[in-house]
């Protein structure tokens, strides 16, 4: 009788054990993000980098100006793709917060142009705001850079 207590609790701990959800790990999570991100943007592919965030986005580029949605986000990086911006590389900072949102601090380069043609190098700082999907993705809902 001990034997099947023993056993049915050793098996009762195992279930549980692989029923219970590991601890997200936003760094990691934020991290993957901007490797889709940067490998959508050095492809240039504006409708790409417009599906990483949601419909009711809001960017806030260097520019000031404030781009709502995706559709928005696509017209200002096709915008950048037609001035020969490339390069671009997101280096995370920090990661805040768990569960369905995370916040990422950034340094961001690219490979711009001034304005007489020549290459310039161009980096920031952003700040970017993710909303967890429903498949576990990330989207983000504020992105800001400077």
């Amino acid at each position: 009788m001990v034997r099947l207590l023993t056993s049915i609790f050793i098996v009762t701990c195992l279930c549980l054990f692989a029923w219970t959800p590991a601890k997200a790990d936003p760094d990691a999570d934020v991290k993957a993000a901007y490797a889709a991100w940067d490998a959508a943007f050095n492809k240039a592919d504006a409708k790409a980098i417009a599906a990483f965030y949601t419909d009711d986005a809001m960017f806030l580029p260097a520019t000031h100006d404030v781009i709502k949605g995706p559709a928005g986000v696509e017209k200002f990086f096709g915008g950048l793709f037609g001035m020969g911006v490339t390069g671009h590389k997101l280096e995370l900072i920090e990661t805040q917060g768990d569960g369905n949102m995370v916040v990422g601090a950034a340094k961001w380069s690219a490979k711009g142009k001034d304005t007489k043609g020549a290459d310039q190098p161009w980096g920031g700082v952003a700040t970017h705001v993710f909303e967890k999907q429903a498949d576990g993705g990330l989207k983000l809902s504020v992105h800001t850079f400077n």
